[in-house]
């Protein structure tokens, strides 16, 4: 079990330690292992189109050069589904040399004699580059979907919460928690007083981050996410972020729901009961 204190050493809840989640991308274990897996997916962009068509060379005779192009384009797939674009615009350019290399006459020689030959090998490349950007796109829309499953997982937790009748102080552990992986933040906290003069930067109820008359597309420093409900002020949350992070609207709207929310639950304990 881990405590989760309020300022002044103030308890607010008891969390179990897996339930404490670590704000995304923060985890250095996890970016390191990103790089190598992107690393070695770009050396197999580079490495298996001249290996597949090295192993197609006793066969070059008799086995149909669209054939052979076609397999070329499996391996660009297979390399645009594991890496990035990068990595499948690396393979679709090795797939193109190396089966001019190997498979089309003169044979070992980076030219090309048929007029077939010259069309197939640019097709070869002009599919290995459009599969790329479809695969891309697909994964780009993939986790999109994955994200925004996300954010309502984290609107439903709080308000079911509110729903249960839990303890303002329990929602506001768990809205942190949610902000601090939502933003990527290297901690918040939620304050009681609803202005400062040490942190005048903050995000706005449209999701903007304004500081200095300027709007930011990542948190500049300190930053306050007004908790609010029908106009009234109910406190705010301190958020620190990690540097240099860019944060999507959509996170910030979600953010500032979740800060919504909580102003709900604070309102409720502020009436007389009934």
């Amino acid at each position: 079990m881990a405590l989760v204190t309020r300022p002044a050493d103030r308890l607010v809840r008891l969390v179990a330690d897996d339930e404490i989640t670590q704000p995304t991308g923060t985890d250095p274990r996890l970016g390191s292992a990103r790089r190598r897996s992107r690393h070695l997916v770009r050396l197999a962009a580079f490495g298996a189109p001249p290996a597949v068509a090295a192993a197609l060379v006793p066969f070059r005779e008799n086995f149909p050069g669209t054939d052979a192009a076609l397999l070329m384009v499996v391996i660009v797939v297979a390399v645009a589904a594991a890496g990035d674009r990068l990595a499948g615009a690396l393979a679709a350019v090795s797939a193109g040399i190396w089966f001019d290399f190997f498979l089309t006459k003169p044979y070992e020689r980076f030219a090309i004699s048929h007029r077939a030959d010259i069309e197939t090998t640019v097709l070869l490349f002009v599919v290995g580059v459009a599969v790329t950007e479809l695969t891309a796109r697909g994964r780009h829309h993939r986790q999109v979907a994955i994200e925004e499953s996300g954010h309502v997982a984290q609107l439903h937790s709080v308000a079911r919460m509110m729903a249960e009748g839990e303890d303002s102080k329990v929602v506001i552990a768990r809205a942190e928690q949610a902000l601090a992986t939502l933003l990527v933040l290297r901690s918040c906290r939620y304050d009681p007083e609803s202005t400062s003069t040490r942190h005048p930067g903050m995000i706005s109820q449209e999701g903007d981050i304004v500081l200095a008359g300027l709007r930011w597309n990542w948190l500049p420093g300190r930053v306050d996410l007004p908790v609010k409900y029908q106009g009234r002020g109910y406190g705010r949350f301190v958020l620190v972020p990690t540097p240099g992070v860019p944060l999507p609207r959509g996170h910030r709207l979600v953010a500032v729901a979740l800060a919504d929310e909580v102003g709900a639950v604070l309102a409720g304990a502020d009436r007389p009961a009934g």
